[in-house]
């Protein structure tokens, strides 16, 4: 009799990660095809007026939007709902035509335009979208729970201030275009341009925190040093007709800016948002304080929110001075309330713990992509001004801030600093960061000179 054995069924465990293309959805894999098919039409339609380095950016430019998509799902509908709002702005633009391709003039003509899509319109919308955010974050602190309907909506808003900011970002790029030959370029050339860039890289940049920690109550102090660049944003805007469109002086005709600048900023973005969630970080760990030097930190808050109108008030002229008078009397009133109500703040913020790790990846994540901004400065300078580096007033303080995170995270990662002293040099880092970004365009002049004040 013969005997058959019976299969047996084996089982094989694979360890380690799952390949990266592995669960995609459909989604995913559409907004990858939209990716390709938009760098696809822009080699057809501007390849001829492209140089090797622009087509070169284009396409390293595929594979890096459909990972950082992939990476964070919220960013696939936000990059595909501004592609969708440029468009639209670009074809209202077209319909009147002139020498270059459409008519400006449209743009305070169509009511899409005048409100909505045009650069400036939507600049100023990005403007009122962040105080409103800072409005209902803080409002979130009276509510019940620790994720209540205000600190959602200030949530929502915040997105919605990112996403016209990148609107008008992207038409104001395409409208530079359209002015005559030659002007063309993206919008990172100046002070207007950079603070806008600014505002909504450091809003996107906590909003991926925001979600990544589960946690909304520190979007009240983010979003307090994005308003406070957008108050200097509206003020520059009166005071010098900023939004503006001007051609590029020779120094910055050059395609290292497309990369030098935006990586310079993802720097200050972060720096400025770790500094504030420090602040947060001090403001719960002495809660209960009496003392006024204990309080200090809300000192501090006040000295920095108050700076501007302190600085600026010298140079405006008489017609916009009063636009400091109420910046000064709303940053009182701000830190008042902050002083106020600080245990019930405190109460609804998240633990040290957290606070101390989010302060930590935000420095580590600026100052990684602040040293890429410097090395790409060099090559810059090495092209534009014949040396790599020349002991310019931007380039020194620079160094100065590369060297003050430099030191914060070695202190962290091979001495283990934690805590206050963690905090308050992160919360002192943003004012050197505030001096380099703004400080030497206003006091010292050289050969960084674009944006003077």
């Amino acid at each position: 009799m013969n005997t058959v054995a019976s299969p047996t069924t084996t089982t094989t465990l694979v360890l380690g990660r799952s390949h990266p293309l592995a669960g995609r959805s459909l989604y995913d894999w559409l907004f990858a095809l939209l990716a390709v098919a938009g760098a696809v039409f822009a080699f057809s339609r501007y390849g001829e007026a492209m140089d090797v380095y622009e087509k070169g950016i284009l396409i390293g430019s595929v594979p890096a939007v459909i990972w950082l998509g992939w990476f964070w799902g919220p960013l696939r509908t936000l990059m595909l709902g501004v592609t969708a709002a440029t468009l639209l702005a670009i074809s209202l633009y077209s319909r009147t035509p002139d020498a270059f391709g459409a008519d400006l003039a449209a743009g305070e003509k169509v009511f899409l335009l005048k409100y909505f899509l045009s650069s400036q319109s939507a600049i100023l919308w990005m403007s009122v979208l962040c105080f409103m955010s800072t409005v209902f974050y803080w409002f979130g602190f009276a509510g019940q729970g620790q994720d209540n309907v205000a600190q959602r909506l200030g949530s929502k808003i915040a997105w919605a201030a990112v996403f016209m900011a990148l609107t008008g970002t992207m038409v104001r790029w395409w409208e530079s275009h359209q002015i005559g030959a030659g002007i063309g370029h993206i919008p990172v050339s100046n002070l207007y341009e950079v603070f806008v860039l600014f505002c909504w890289l450091t809003a996107l940049f906590y909003l991926y925190f925001e979600q990544h920690y589960r946690t909304r109550a520190l979007g009240a102090f983010v979003m307090l040093v994005v308003s406070a660049a957008v108050g200097f944003l509206l003020w520059y805007t009166v005071e010098r007709e900023a939004q503006q469109i001007q051609p590029l002086v020779p120094a910055l005709q050059s395609w290292w800016m497309k990369l030098h600048v935006p990586a310079n900023f993802i720097g200050y973005g972060t720096f400025a948002l770790s500094a504030m969630v420090a602040f947060a970080y001090l403001l719960k760990q002495q809660a209960t304080a009496t003392r006024w030097w204990q309080l200090a930190p809300l000192g501090l808050l006040g000295i920095v929110l108050c700076f501007e109108p302190i600085v600026f008030r010298q140079s405006a002229q008489s017609a916009s001075s009063s636009f400091w008078v109420v910046y000064f009397g709303i940053s009182t009133l701000i830190v008042g309330g902050i002083l106020a109500g600080r245990r019930a703040i405190a109460a609804k913020l998240p633990a040290l713990e957290l606070l101390d790790d989010l302060m930590y990846k935000a420095i580590a994540v600026g100052f990684a992509f602040f040293t890429i901004a410097t090395i790409l400065g060099a090559f810059w300078a090495a092209e534009a001004w014949g040396g790599y580096w020349s002991w310019d007033p931007k380039e020194t303080w620079a160094l100065i801030v590369w060297l003050n995170y430099a030191a914060w995270l070695h202190m962290r990662l091979m001495k283990g600093l934690r805590g206050s002293m963690s905090a308050w040099w992160a919360l002192a880092g943003l004012v050197v960061t505030t001096f380099a970004f703004l400080g030497v365009n206003m006091f010292l002049s050289g050969l960084h000179s674009y944006g003077e004040l």
